[in-house]
């Protein structure tokens, strides 16, 4: 952590939330010469339980590379090989299904894993150590965001116990609640799904084959997410109330429901630790930008989690916000200014609603049983698994290897 800060002293930009999108953005953009506020509130006294797990695709992992925090994650990853869809639903000629691995992508991206599954704590314990090691950063912990106010080229910051700390931009890495977006009186649109996602980790009877696998079922989906050891991280839509009631259960109830419904999809699946359930939602900002004031993540969307690319969305946010600042700061701008913030909100508004409209397209296609849309899924499907050039698409898509991405996601050039 930097020493004590300078009354008169006005960072660069104010970062506040510091999980994997706003912990990684305060070192790329520090790494690149920028002085940085990063506002935490978590209390590093009090350790909290979390079960998450992140599907994080190669172009997030360069990402993270890039930022120093990659070399010790990797023996704890397990690399993500491939990625199958299944329609679960009653269909005469069988359960259509489409799969696609990395060596779908072309031969010079070929062989490396179309990403890696890194459970939570250890995602974030390696960007904690790196920040705590980075000397343009004030890595101010225990600390409560408060709001803040513009003034003549730069915002003034209030934390919870009184200080005030300048900033000529600030930055919303806080969550699907976002304090910084109320604050900036940014509204969000979006809708209740009227569904929760039960979510566990199991070990499994069978190889998963670094596979993630995902079966639409007319409830909704049902996804077996690799984890190393043949471990999966379970994800299954149900209507809200079921979700909460099954993670409330005792493991052996849990298991029972499980294996009743899924064995013969996934194996026989036995509980590890806590499941849990969280409410499925829309929430798409109006802006990602305002005068002085960036979102990036979940402050600036939250979608379907179908295919895990809420982390991987928030990533490109991350990497496009750097780009953006640095070519700012290199024209001699303002970098708080609504003219260097707009090509942001340009590259990354049309990228990320299409995504979130589209999962939530895809997860109303297939989450019924409907006799007049289940030839179109299951042909859809087919074409996809059969088709190579389609196969290509997808893998590209779902490994973040387009190149009109952010320089920082793209392989190096030879």
């Amino acid at each position: 952590m930097a020493p004590d800060t300078a009354p008169d002293t006005v960072f660069d930009i104010a970062i506040v939330g510091a999980g994997p999108t706003g912990a990684s953005l305060a070192l790329a953009v520090a790494q690149t010469g920028f002085r940085v506020l990063l506002i935490d509130g978590r209390d590093p006294d009090q350790v909290r339980a979390d079960g998450r797990n992140f599907a994080i695709v190669r172009g997030s992992w360069r990402l993270l590379e890039g930022c120093g925090v990659t070399e010790g994650l990797v023996a704890e990853a397990e690399p993500l090989n491939g990625l199958e869809a299944t329609d679960g639903g009653t269909h005469w000629f069988g359960a259509p299904s489409a799969l696609f691995t990395a060596e779908d992508l072309p031969e010079d991206e070929a062989g490396v894993p179309l990403g890696y599954m890194i459970e939570a704590p250890r995602l974030q314990g390696a960007l904690d150590a790196k920040l705590a090691d980075e000397r343009l950063i004030d890595w101010q912990r225990k600390a409560a965001f408060t709001g803040f106010e513009r003034a003549a080229g730069h915002v003034a910051v209030s934390l919870g116990d009184g200080r005030v700390f300048r900033a000529r931009l600030i930055v919303g890495c806080d969550g699907v609640n976002s304090p910084v977006r109320q604050a900036a009186g940014i509204a969000v649109e979006g809708r209740d799904y009227g569904k929760s996602v039960f979510a566990a980790n199991v070990s499994l009877s069978r190889p998963h084959g670094g596979i993630a696998r995902q079966l639409f079922t007319p409830e909704g989906p049902f996804a077996t997410l690799p984890l190393r050891g043949d471990r999966a991280n379970l994800a299954w839509y149900m209507k809200t109330g079921a979700a909460e009631t099954l993670a409330g259960l005792g493991q052996e109830e849990i298991e029972a429901e499980l294996n009743s419904r899924f064995a013969e999809f996934a194996g026989e699946m036995r509980l590890e630790g806590k499941a849990i359930s969280y409410p499925l939602e829309l929430k798409i900002a109006d802006e990602m930008v305002a005068a002085r004031v960036a979102l990036v993540g979940d402050a600036a969307r939250r979608i379907n989690p179908l295919a895990g690319q809420g982390l991987n969305l928030g990533f490109k946010d991350v990497a496009a916000l750097v780009e953006v600042l640095e070519d700012g700061r290199h024209a001699g701008l303002d970098i708080g200014a609504l003219n260097v913030l707009d090509p942001y909100q340009q590259w990354r508004r049309f990228d990320a609603n299409a995504t979130a409209l589209g999962l939530d397209a895809v997860d109303r296609l297939f989450s019924n049983d409907r006799a007049v849309l289940k030839p179109l899924r299951g042909a859809g499907l087919m074409l996809a698994d059969k088709l190579p050039f389609l196969r290509r698409r997808l893998a590209r898509q779902a490994s973040a290897q387009q190149s009109h991405l952010p320089k920082r996601m793209q392989p190096a050039r030879r």
